[in-house]
């Protein structure tokens, strides 16, 4: 950073984007810069817009400085702050989860238009930071949503989120794929599991490669459906009747993903695609 003890946000903008011109596109390099501006300096775009000469203190500075070198090393600006915004609703996010992605936002609002005054009963498996079921509560207030993980750090965190959202749910520590049988019967089942594979990885932000839990991200060549098998054989026997399910899926095993789901007779399976035209996401009844 320059020597000189001032700088304005217009200044420390240029300096910024400069700085990471190598390394990501320049929308995300703008996307980072205003939300370091907002919580370090408590300042939206539009104060940007309005005041770009304001001075940035010292003491601020020396703090941006010290990020920069977190961010130089590709580690996630969520990771960073501690926190992200999903469906318009703000979680707590650390190491031990995956940072939610847009294209989970789609998967919630399908649900969502699927069932939007129903008393319904929905799981969430492999919760995470409880994204899915906790906007999915806020949004479905008569339901009764449960939600279950294999990592005691991310339940901790998605009750937290449950907190700072003001919703009630169920958490469960449970390893889907050692369960049996589910203890209740649900009208939604919902669950965006690990379903990268290994020789996908070429193809990971080195962002999310180096600092994403991997248990939730990967899955092996040789086995990818792993948990879309098991989630679909305990769906069977706790869905209620025309109870629905819905998966996040890999782009590159939808059609695999559908057969799997018919071939263990599940009715009116959809495929959708996501913002980016890729099959993300499919639904279908028992």
């Amino acid at each position: 950073m320059d020597d000189k003890e001032n700088m304005t946000l217009r200044e420390y903008r240029e300096h910024f984007t400069n700085t990471f011109s190598n390394l990501y596109p320049k929308t995300e390099i703008d996307s980072i810069f205003f939300l370091l501006l907002e919580e370090y300096l408590n300042l939206k775009r539009i104060d940007f817009t309005l005041n770009p000469n304001e001075f940035i203190k010292d003491a601020i500075l020396a703090k941006l400085k010290a990020l920069e070198n977190k961010l130089l090393k590709e580690e996630p600006i969520q990771y960073i702050i501690g926190k992200t915004e999903f469906y318009g609703l703000p979680f707590l996010v650390n190491k031990h989860i995956l940072i939610p992605r847009p294209e989970t936002e789609e998967l919630v609002e399908w649900i969502i238009q699927e069932n939007i005054n129903q008393n319904f009963k929905i799981l969430d498996i492999g919760t995470g930071s409880g994204c899915i079921a906790i906007s999915l509560a806020k949004h479905l207030q008569n339901a009764k949503v449960t939600a279950i993980d294999i990592s005691k750090e991310a339940l901790d965190k998605a009750t937290e989120n449950a907190s700072l959202n003001n919703v009630s749910i169920t958490f469960k520590l449970v390893d889907v794929l050692k369960t049996e049988t589910l203890d209740e019967k649900f009208d939604v089942i919902v669950s965006n599991p690990p379903y990268v594979r290994e020789l996908e990885k070429s193809e990971i932000k080195n962002n999310v490669l180096n600092n994403e839990p991997h248990t939730a991200l990967f899955v092996s060549n040789s086995n990818p459906l792993v948990f879309y098998d098991k989630i679909a054989d305990l769906a069977k026997k706790s869905l209620t009747k025309n109870g629905l399910l819905f998966f996040e899926i890999n782009q590159y095993l939808g059609k695999e993903t559908v057969t799997l789901l018919s071939d263990k007779g599940f009715k009116n399976i959809i495929l959708k695609r996501d913002l980016f035209k890729n099959h993300r996401m499919i639904r279908a009844t028992l």
